[in-house]
């Protein structure tokens, strides 16, 4: 037996055949074959239907297919919502990081970019200010919105029934200030937030200011923020230029997503 003959049989021993089965009966669905029974999808899979029972119930269970009637299934809504919302992120970084590099040029301060996953600001792109004590916060970190600027930013685009139905098991009270202790008083922020129409969020150390991207429905897809030293941004004046700076930024990314 050669080496490749080895590796290939270590390999082997770490898959998961249940996993590898739930992703061939989700690789079976395409335009010409919108649903499929449970018999032809055990008989492609060379098994007998109480073999991927379990598997069926689960992929069901987490919405990644739907059962139509007693033994038929059809791909799920999980599976589009995963699909759209990977594509429409990585879109929105596509077009965006050039208005960032270019608005951190412009400042020489930091710039980061968000989505909202549930009750978490998301930052999916950055554009690095290279100076000392410049804000840099790693793509993949998750903050909770009710604290940070960005993330008050996309929770403004939540009507308040939303916004009570996505905090409604949520606990407030366990963060330090400035962010808000209540439902009630996080309402009343937003309320504030969507009039002004951009937030100001200072720390001990460091300053964040930020505004919305819209895309062509209007609706609130992500945020983007200007941060800095608490030294660099001391100045009124200074924050009013920034600010008009990074709404335009803003503005120009929502028009290239269809937004007006």
């Amino acid at each position: 037996m050669g080496i490749h003959e080895d590796e290939l049989e270590r390999d082997s021993d770490y898959r998961v055949p249940a996993l590898q089965r739930g992703l061939s009966i989700l690789q079976m669905f395409n335009a010409s074959e919108r649903s499929l029974s449970s018999n032809a999808i055990a008989e492609r899979l060379g098994l007998s239907v109480s073999a991927i029972y379990r598997i069926l119930v689960t992929l069901t269970d987490m919405g990644y297919l739907h059962k139509l009637g007693k033994n038929s299934y059809e791909l799920g809504p999980q599976v589009l919502c995963d699909g759209f919302a990977y594509l429409a992120s990585r879109d929105l970084v596509d077009i965006a990081m050039p208005h960032l590099n270019a608005l951190r040029d412009r400042t020489s301060l930091s710039c980061h970019l968000s989505i909202r996953e549930q009750t978490d600001s998301l930052y999916i792109g950055r554009a690095f200010a290279a100076q000392r004590l410049s804000v840099n916060i790693p793509i993949g970190t998750r903050i909770p919105c009710h604290c940070t600027a960005m993330g008050r930013m996309l929770l403004s685009g939540l009507t308040p029934m939303e916004l009570d139905k996505l905090y409604q098991h949520v606990r407030l009270d366990d963060y330090p200030p400035p962010a808000p202790k209540t439902l009630p008083e996080l309402q009343q922020l937003l309320e504030r937030d969507r009039e002004r129409g951009w937030v100001m969020h200072r720390s001990d150390y460091s300053t964040a200011i930020a505004c919305a991207v819209r895309d062509h429905r209007g609706d609130v897809v992500a945020a983007i923020n200007l941060s800095g030293p608490e030294a660099v941004m001391d100045s009124p004046v200074a924050r009013e230029r920034y600010r008009e700076s990074l709404q335009q930024c803003a503005d120009a990314i929502s028009l290239e997503l269809g937004g007006k």
